[in-house]
């Protein structure tokens, strides 16, 4: 039996972290554009989900690539994190935590935008009449309702965010402690044809990926159904 080295560790304890922050960006970010685009008439709607939904289908490395870019020293995103006196983002935990926020953000605005559309505006009509302000109708009326879509969004938001692989790369490269993450430690351990140490990891993802399908299951409205 091969223990999980110090490295695989600090790998594991950084991609929680990252995982964390951006559930938690993301679910700050993604509701009221979700919430927009649910409710909005706008013909600029289609183009707005068209550009949150691009990270589905466009590959990993061409999205960490713009990042990286976009976020150099030559970037308009490069200028102006200087301009701020933050510095440079690529190959930091913060230009991780960019990356992640754009690479994960359909998966977060997605079940909330589902959501709030099966939500309906008669439960915002009668908090209406009851002279409910728009925030008390937030807290009492659409997060409630809309509880299994807030969870649905966290899962998978985390989980795809413990999941990256190619933006991480591009953005972050793989530098112990800073932007060494599960996935980029598993493709040093294959490199270096350390097989049974990437056998570990790849086991704990799997079995965390079936535990993350198992969840969203538990919260679907037809495994609700058939509890109840």
């Amino acid at each position: 039996m091969v223990p999980i080295s110090a490295e695989d560790w600090g790998a594991i304890g950084l991609t929680v972290q990252l995982a964390t922050v951006t559930t938690l960006v993301l679910l700050v970010l993604a509701t009221p554009l979700a919430w927009w685009l649910a409710r909005t008439r706008s013909r600029w709607a289609v183009v707005v989900g068209a550009v949150v939904s691009l990270p589905l289908v466009l590959p990993p490395t061409v999205l960490g690539f713009y990042l990286l870019v976009s976020l150099g020293p030559l970037g308009w995103g490069g200028q102006f994190t200087q301009w701020l006196g933050i510095g440079l983002l690529p190959f930091t935990f913060a230009g991780l935590v960019v990356g992640s926020v754009v690479y994960s953000l359909p998966f977060a605005v997605q079940p909330l935008q589902n959501a709030f559309e099966a939500l309906g505006t008669r439960p915002l009509e009668v908090a209406a009449t009851l002279r409910a302000s728009p925030w008390d109708t937030f807290w009492h009326v659409v997060l409630p309702l809309c509880k299994p879509g807030f969870i649905s969004a966290a899962v998978l938001t985390f989980a795809h965010t413990i999941g990256e692989f190619g933006v991480v790369l591009m953005l972050g490269g793989n530098i112990p402690d800073s932007t060494r993450v599960v996935s980029t430690q598993i493709y040093g351990h294959v490199e270096a044809l350390q097989y049974t140490q990437a056998h570990w990891l790849s086991a704990g993802m799997v079995l965390f990926s079936m535990a993350v399908l198992l969840v969203l299951g538990w919260f679907n409205p037809r495994g609700s159904r058939l509890r109840s």
